[in-house]
Order: C-alpha cells, then sequence, then structure tokens
C-alpha cells in the first residue's frame, strides 16, 4: 500500500482542505495512509516547511507532490507508479 506524508499545522485551513482531498482519492483499487506530521512540534520542520504548508510527498526520497494545494494529477502518477526496487 502506498504512503503519504503530510506536513501540516494544526491552525491551517489550506491543510485541512488538502487533507480532505487526498482521502477524497482513497479507493478500493489505490489504496494508500496518510501520515500527518504538525511541522510546529519540530524546529527543523518549521525551519524546512513554515510557509509552504501543507506540504504533501509520497516517497520521502522523492521531491514533494505538492504544497498548498492538492495536484490530485500528481498524487495519482504517484499511486499507479510501480514499487522502486531496492
Amino acid at each position: 500500500m502506498k504512503q503519504f506524508t503530510l506536513y501540516s499545522r494544526s491552525y491551517c485551513h489550506l491543510c485541512d482542505d488538502m487533507l480532505a482531498a487526498l482521502r477524497a482519492l482513497h479507493t478500493e483499487h489505490h489504496p494508500f495512509g496518510v501520515e500527518v506530521i504538525d511541522v510546529d512540534a519540530d524546529e527543523a520542520l518549521v525551519a524546512r516547511f513554515d510557509e509552504l504548508v501543507p506540504v504533501l510527498f509520497g516517497d520521502l526520497a522523492q521531491p514533494e507532490l505538492c504544497h498548498y494545494f492538492l495536484d490530485a494529477e500528481a498524487v495519482q502518477r504517484y499511486l499507479v507508479r510501480p514499487p522502486v526496487s531496492i
């Protein structure tokens, strides 16, 4: 199952909107999990993402999929991408 990481903060309506839009893409054929991380809980995350939240990653070793607003096409491409072999 694919996994997303959403860097967010509790008082951010854009963060709430992105999470809701992402969850709306969850289907039986493309299930996924979402880990929501509060950037304000870690000074390093605030330094990295402060004004960019929400920021969505699929594979954390790859560039972000989107920030501010959900890029549904980027999410769909990630969901159908074959797993990376190590």
